[in-house]
C-alpha cells in the first residue's frame, strides 16, 4: 500500500492469468491503495481493517465467508462483467456489503463475438483455415460447403442486453429471429429487431437453424440444454454459447455432435475453463472454441474498469451505486 489517505481495495494481483489488467493499474492507483491477495494473506491483521472494497477481475479473488469475516470495513464488492454465478449474493448481503457489476460494458463486444461464432460455425471458418494451411492440401473441393446465414432462423435464448444486441446484428443478415426469455420484451422492442417470442423453449429449438445461448447461469438455467433439447434441434442446426459453460450438458453435446443430432457448435464458454486437454470437444472438427473472450476488447475492458471505479467511489461516498446488484 502506498498513500494511506486512499481507501484500500483488495485485488487478485498484478501478474499472471488472473491478475488485473496491467494498463489499468495506474488509473486505479489514483483512487485507491491496491492490496493484492498475497499481501493480504501475509498480514490479515494489518490489511483487513483497511480494505473497503474488493475489485473482482476475471472472477478473482474468490469471495467466501472466511474472507468476508476478515474484512470488517468492507463496503462493496465490484465485479467486472455481467455474470454473477461466481458470487453468493445473499452471503455478501448478510455482511451488509453491496455488489456492483458492469453489464453495459460487455453487451456490444459479446454480441459481436456471438455473431462471429455463428458465422464461423455456419461457414466452417476454422475447419476451412486448417484445410487452407495444411501441408497436405493439394486442391480445394468445389463441394466443400457450409450453411447460409442470410435468411436463416436464429433462436436466441436469453433476450437481455446481450441477446437483444445479437438480434440487432442478426437483423442485418435478414435472419428470422425467435427468442425465449423469462420475461417477454415489449412490442416496440420486438418490432425494432423483428423478433418473435417463443413462450415454449421447445418451439424455438425445433424451428431454429442457429441456437444462441445468451442467458445468465442460475440454478434454474444450469443444464438448460441437455440430451432432450439437443434432440429437438434440426440435424443441420448449430449451437452457439456466449453465456456460461454449465448451461449445456457437455457430454450430451459431444454425443450430439459425434452422431449428427446437430451439425455444429461454437462455444466461447465451457466447463471447466480451460477444458482438460484430452476432452473430446477439442478433437471434433465441427466445434469452434474460443477462450471466454466475449468482453475481451481494449475498449470494453477500459469501460469495465471505469465503471468499477465509479461504483466503488459512489459506495464509499454513500451515494447510489451505478449497476448495483441486489440479492433476490
Amino acid at each position: 500500500m502506498g498513500d494511506q489517505e486512499l481507501p484500500g481495495v483488495l485485488v487478485s494481483g498484478f501478474e499472471g492469468p488472473h491478475g488485473i489488467c496491467e494498463d489499468h493499474v495506474g488509473a486505479l492507483q489514483k483512487h485507491f491503495n491496491l492490496v493484492t491477495m498475497q499481501e493480504f494473506l501475509e498480514n490479515k491483521t494489518y490489511f483487513g481493517p483497511k480494505i473497503q472494497a474488493v475489485y473482482i477481475w476475471g472472477g478473482r479473488p474468490d469471495i467466501n465467508q472466511e474472507l468476508l469475516k476478515s474484512l470488517p470495513a468492507l463496503r462493496v464488492v465490484a465485479s467486472s462483467g455481467v455474470g454473477l454465478d461466481h458470487l453468493d449474493l445473499k452471503l455478501i448481503a448478510s455482511f451488509g456489503v453491496k455488489v456492483a457489476n458492469t453489464p453495459h460494458a460487455v453487451s456490444n463486444p459479446t454480441a459481436d463475438l456471438g455473431m462471429a461464432l455463428l458465422l464461423a460455425a455456419a461457414r466452417r471458418v476454422v475447419e476451412g483455415h486448417q484445410l487452407a494451411i495444411s501441408p497436405h492440401t493439394e486442391n480445394f473441393s468445389a463441394n466443400w460447403m457450409g450453411q447460409e446465414v442470410t435468411g436463416a432462423t436464429l433462436g436466441i435464448i436469453g433476450m437481455g442486453s446481450i441477446g437483444y444486441k445479437i438480434a440487432q446484428r442478426a437483423r442485418a443478415f435478414e435472419m428470422k429471429i425467435l427468442y425465449h426469455n423469462r420475461k417477454r420484451r415489449n412490442l416496440e422492442e420486438e418490432e425494432a429487431v423483428g423478433a418473435t417470442y417463443c413462450e415454449r423453449l421447445d418451439d424455438l429449438l425445433q424451428q431454429s437453424d442457429f441456437v444462441m445461448l445468451a442467458v445468465s447461469l442460475t440454478p434454474q438455467t444450469q443444464g438448460l440444454i441437455g440430451r432432450r433439447e439437443l434432440s429437438l434441434m434440426k440435424p443441420t442446426a448449430a449451437l452457439i454459447n456466449v453465456g456460461r459453460g454449465l448451461l449445456v450438458d457437455q457430454d450430451a453435446l459431444v454425443e450430439a455432435l459425434q452422431t449428427g443430432i446437430i451439425k455444429a457448435a461454437a462455444l466461447d464458454v465451457t466447463y471447466p475453463e480451460p477444458l482438460p486437454r484430452d476432452h473430446p470437444l477439442l478433437e471434433l472438427k465441427n466445434v469452434t472454441l474460443t477462450p471466454h473472450i466475449g468482453s475481451a476488447t481494449h475498449q470494453a475492458r477500459q469501460q469495465m474498469m471505469e465503471n468499477l471505479v465509479e461504483s466503488i467511489l459512489a459506495s464509499l461516498s454513500g451515494l447510489p451505486i451505478p449497476n448495483e446488484v441486489l440479492a433476490t
